[in-house]
């Protein structure tokens, strides 16, 4: 094992900021079988996944010890060092950067045809050799990119670490959620073995869901360069990448950490990375729907906010889902699913100003069009 440390540009003098990354297996110069990594609270206040990577940690540690990772795994335990100083009112502020606004989990930049320029020359009619060639060059794309923030050197460091990964997830939460996947359409035949591993209740599906969060810049370059080079050369999609929502902002438990914790390591188990016996691929208990049909669910007035359905349970269009309440006129306005499908995830504030989103139902046809992820 060992731990490597990348400061970020200093944003005033006198301070000084850096990203730790734990490295497990092969180096990259020695390495023969996959590479995974693996990043926790990106989004620096939903810090479930900060829990899991403490387990997660531990296992790699005995792991490393039997030498039975075959492969490189890295783990950052916590990938946003900025969010997590950002602290208002005693309130934790992890999801925007405060000086930008921008989300920590979008702007993701794109090196696609650069790399695309630098390894064309190189390429041939063997698929394998064209994903070293590609990952090579996109890894030295990512690192020559210049940046003259601190926010965007903690974003070409994060992309340093993942871009040659075979494996990358993400590990995030929802407000109040039962565990679901975001990943990209041609990556599901790969996630799928993941979704039944972690226990997933429902995968949201897209081809490009708007404003290059992090799971799709690390994936989307190979189904890109394939389109790119379709009828020259041959493309696999050479990396799984996938945002892991590990329920709810509350569900920082050691027991759901450990046994999450565990079945990623199953999951790598199966995928090669460890040595041992294969485990069975578990039961799916859940399934595969378009993100274009998560439907969110609004309050069209300001009121208290109460539940009347909880996470997890199948729904029908109409059904209503929750109450707001206006306090001085005692109105009671009724928030209805808009389709059949899964209530899989709501917010935990229950005062509603008009026009926030307070939940998502995920139905199985895509209706929505545009940028399809929340703020």
């Amino acid at each position: 094992m060992q731990i490597q440390t990348h400061p970020l540009i200093s944003p005033a003098p006198g301070t000084q900021r850096e990203l730790i990354s734990i490295h497990y297996g092969q180096p990259a110069g020695e390495r023969i079988g996959q590479k995974a990594y693996i990043q926790a609270s990106l989004h620096a206040d939903e810090l479930p996944g900060m829990l899991v990577a403490h387990h997660l940690r531990k296992k790699l540690d005995v792991l490393q010890a039997a030498g039975r990772i075959t492969g490189e795994v890295i783990l950052v335990p916590m990938a946003n060092p900025i969010g997590l100083s950002q602290q208002m009112l005693y309130m934790h502020m992890g999801r925007f950067e405060t000086t930008t606004g921008e989300n920590f989990n979008r702007h993701y930049p794109d090196q696609i045809e650069a790399t695309a320029q630098a390894a064309e020359s190189q390429l041939s009619q063997d698929a394998d050799h064209n994903t070293r060639v590609l990952r090579r060059e996109l890894k030295k794309a990512v690192a020559a990119a210049p940046v003259d923030t601190e926010l965007q050197s903690l974003r070409r460091t994060l992309m340093s670490l993942s871009c040659d990964a075979d494996i990358v997830l993400d590990l995030h939460c929802d407000a109040q959620a039962v565990m679901h996947l975001y990943t990209e359409t041609p990556c599901w035949p790969e996630c799928e073995m993941l979704a039944r591993f972690i226990r997933s209740r429902v995968t949201l599906l897209a081809q490009e869901s708007g404003d290059s969060p992090f799971d799709e810049a690390c994936s989307q370059t190979w189904w890109k360069w394939a389109k790119r080079f379709e009828g020259q050369f041959p493309i696999k999609q050479a990396c799984l990448s996938v945002t892991v929502e590990l329920r709810g902002a509350a569900d920082v438990e050691h027991a759901l950490a450990e046994a999450d914790a565990q079945n990623i390591i199953d999951f790598l188990i199966y995928r090669g990375l460890i040595s041992g016996d294969k485990p069975a691929l578990p039961e799916a208990v859940g399934d595969a729907r378009p993100l274009a049909g998560s439907m969110p669910i609004k309050a069209p007035v300001a009121g208290a906010l109460t539940f009347l359905r909880e996470p997890g349970e199948t729904v029908a269009a109409g059904d209503v889902l929750a109450h707001v309440i206006d306090p001085i006129s005692n109105a009671v306005t009724e928030l209805k699913s808009p389709v059949d499908g899964l209530f899989f995830a709501r917010d935990f504030v229950r005062f509603a100003p008009a026009g926030m989103r307070v939940a998502k139902v995920a139905g199985l046809q895509a209706l929505r069009t545009g940028k399809l992820l929340g703020a």
